[in-house]
């Protein structure tokens, strides 16, 4: 499986940006779908994002389109989600995922592999 670390998380006021990074291990990168999911306290855990391989295709979350946006470098073995716009509801560990049996991408994945997340905090 795939080694998922993601980074870029932090502190931001309410209307600011942050731009999250999750880099994969491994020679076969471009074979996995890519997804962002988050969890806020006391909240199950909710999808954000999703890329196909070969970037053809994105899906988002009702409550982020037009502010976050997935992509992917497969020669870089990285996947990025920039967050436009932020709102105290996107504070939320962000987690990224990878699957490399998706056919067709949707909300519900499901992804086997799982990075350890990164704090994202949004204030008011």
């Amino acid at each position: 499986q795939v080694q998922l670390v993601e980074s870029g998380g932090g502190l931001v006021q309410a209307g600011g940006s942050l731009r999250l990074s999750c880099a994969a291990s491994g020679r076969t990168f471009s074979n996995y779908v890519m997804g962002w999911f988050r969890q806020a306290p006391g909240k199950e855990r909710e999808f954000v994002a999703a890329i196909t391989r070969d970037r053809s295709s994105t899906i988002y979350a009702d409550s982020v389109k037009g502010r976050f946006t997935i992509s992917r470098d497969n020669a870089k073995n990285m996947v990025y989600l920039q967050m436009n716009s932020l709102k105290p509801e996107d504070t939320a560990i962000y987690y990224c995922a990878a699957d490399r049996n998706i056919v067709v991408i949707t909300t519900k994945g499901p992804f086997a592999s799982w990075g350890q997340g990164t704090q994202v905090t949004v204030s008011s």
